[in-house]
């Protein structure tokens, strides 16, 4: 029973991001949830926010500008969110972004073997430093960072011709080296 009472209070605490997309806006995945966390950084900003704030951010269209506009407009939601933060639900403070990496701005990464560190945490830098990740390996992937035991991914990779990084050749390209190029 003390495991269950204190993993309902861990659940207690969420990324922006993440309780964006628990609340159901129409149109809005997890990667509109961290556009939005990333641009806006409070819940209360999103909620402010214009159609045309909105527009602005890469990938956010006309239909989810309004789909978010006209839910936080609602009297409905609003008091729905406020007993969400008044049961206890926190928000982790989102990190600012930092400045872009050239070796990851705009590229994309796929993950896969066994990483010296978890996947979240990898993936959480990658886009912080510009990038994005993806869970397949298609023709539009730039790197696929490569661990013991990897796969299928691997494989498909290597048929694409898409560029094979170690952990020790990622953690040159996070450093600045621009040698992966």
């Amino acid at each position: 029973a003390e495991n269950v009472l204190n993993s309902l209070e861990k659940s207690k605490k969420t990324e922006l991001y993440r309780f964006l997309y628990s609340l159901g806006i129409p149109e809005i995945g997890v990667k509109s949830a961290k556009d939005l966390a990333k641009n806006f950084k409070t819940i209360d900003a999103i909620s402010k926010a214009t159609i045309e704030d909105l527009v602005a951010i890469e990938d956010i269209g006309q239909i989810m500008a309004t789909n978010i506009v006209e839910f936080f407009a609602d009297e409905y939601y609003q008091n729905e969110i406020q007993r969400l933060f008044d049961a206890g639900i926190e928000l982790e403070k989102v990190e600012t972004l930092k400045e872009g990496n050239p070796n990851f701005v705009g590229k994309t990464f796929v993950l896969t073997g066994a990483l010296s560190k978890p996947r979240k945490d990898i993936e959480n830098l990658i886009e912080s430093l510009g990038g994005k990740t993806s869970s397949s390996v298609s023709k539009n992937t730039d790197y696929v960072l490569a661990g013991e035991e990897a796969g299928s991914k691997l494989a498909k990779a290597k048929s694409l011709g898409v560029k094979i990084i170690s952990e020790e050749e990622f953690e040159k390209m996070v450093e600045g080296d621009s040698s992966q190029e």
